[in-house]
């Protein structure tokens, strides 16, 4: 074998081994080109929300500032469910919170420019103060661009129904609550979100889906349901009483869409737990959907999921240096020796 020839089988010998050795990397980083089946699914999903329009949509108990709050669930509901006008019925920020001091992700502050984006870009935006934004209610009356600060509104539905939108903590006093319910709502509601919170995570790691202890107990227990069907009266009565159609609400925690006594009685529920909101489509109809429900919300977790697994992957594989390339003239080097 002549010198030429050792050079050669050297360098196809660094080339095989370079091939190897690039292959694992090239596994490890499969992540950042997705294949042709996740780009057009992911496709798919982003223009889906172009495809659905709706004349109106109402959210409330979104509670920005808290850890409970499902704000990238949120922001994902806004993408996917453009409307004409945007109805924030309390809650939105959560004021009683902030006294402690700010909590604030970034998250957050997504949800507010989604917000402002929707309202350069035309949809009518109505805020509506509730108890835990009540610093708000002084403003109240007042307008910043296409954005209105209320302490209530009225809408008139495609159809001509007329509806009172108010968050609803001024009915509270009405309800009849028990010292238990009463302890739940002003202090021990908090530890129930933190319970959530322990047990959803670990819930997660079994691939097992949200399971809500508040809900649990108003759904359970007899007297919170006494209290949640007193309120709902209330609102209903009180919204008769002012030659109302209906009412869309907030403030419970309790998403509901049914009538009571010829009233129209609509609870948006919240975002920290349900994630549910009441929805207006060009005929007048309104309907109660659930985010966490759509097929569209849990394909979008089905890909954060993958990828979060991808980048997982990649964190604990162990790296595979390329090798160096041997020069030539060592190879003449060892064939003069």
């Amino acid at each position: 074998m002549n010198k030429n020839d050792r050079v050669d089988q050297q360098s196809y010998t660094h080339l095989a081994q370079a091939s190897v050795n690039t292959t694992a990397d090239t596994e490890r980083l499969k992540y950042i080109q997705p294949n042709s089946e996740q780009k057009q699914q992911k496709h798919r999903l982003k223009n889906t929300h172009l495809k659905a329009q709706w004349r109106s949509v109402f959210i409330s108990d979104v509670h920005l500032g808290t850890k409970d709050c499902k704000a990238s669930a949120l922001n994902q509901f806004l993408k996917y469910h453009p409307a004409q006008n945007l109805y924030m019925v309390g809650d939105i920020l959560d004021g009683w919170k902030m006294r402690g001091g700010v909590y604030w992700k970034p998250a957050f502050s997504r949800v507010v420019k989604r917000i402002f984006k929707l309202s350069k870009m035309g949809v009518k935006i109505t805020y509506i103060t509730g108890n835990h934004d009540e610093f708000l209610r002084k403003y109240a009356n007042n307008r910043f661009e296409n954005i209105s600060l209320v302490n209530k509104a009225t809408h008139i539905t495609a159809n001509n129904q007329r509806l009172l939108i108010i968050h609803g903590d001024q009915f509270e006093g009405v309800a009849r609550a028990s010292g238990l319910l009463r302890f739940i709502g002003d202090h021990g509601y908090e530890l129930l979100m933190f319970l959530n919170r322990q047990f959803n995570r670990l819930r997660a790691q079994f691939d097992l889906g949200y399971w809500s202890f508040s809900g649990f107990l108003k759904t359970h227990l007899q007297r919170a349901q006494r209290y949640i069907n007193d309120y709902e009266q209330a609102v209903a009565y009180g919204a008769q009483k002012q030659g109302y159609d209906g009412v869309i609400c907030g403030h419970i925690h309790q998403a509901c869409s049914r009538t009571i006594d010829g009233v129209a009685y609509y609870n948006t529920g919240d975002w920290v737990e349900s994630c549910t909101a009441i929805v207006e489509d060009f005929d007048g109809n309104l309907s109660l959907i659930k985010w966490l429900d759509d097929p569209r919300y849990k394909a979008l977790k089905k890909i954060k999921k993958q990828r979060k697994k991808s980048l997982s992957l990649i964190n604990h594989s162990p790296k595979h240096p390329l090798p160096v390339p041997v020069a030539a003239e060592q190879g003449d080097e060892q064939g003069n020796n």
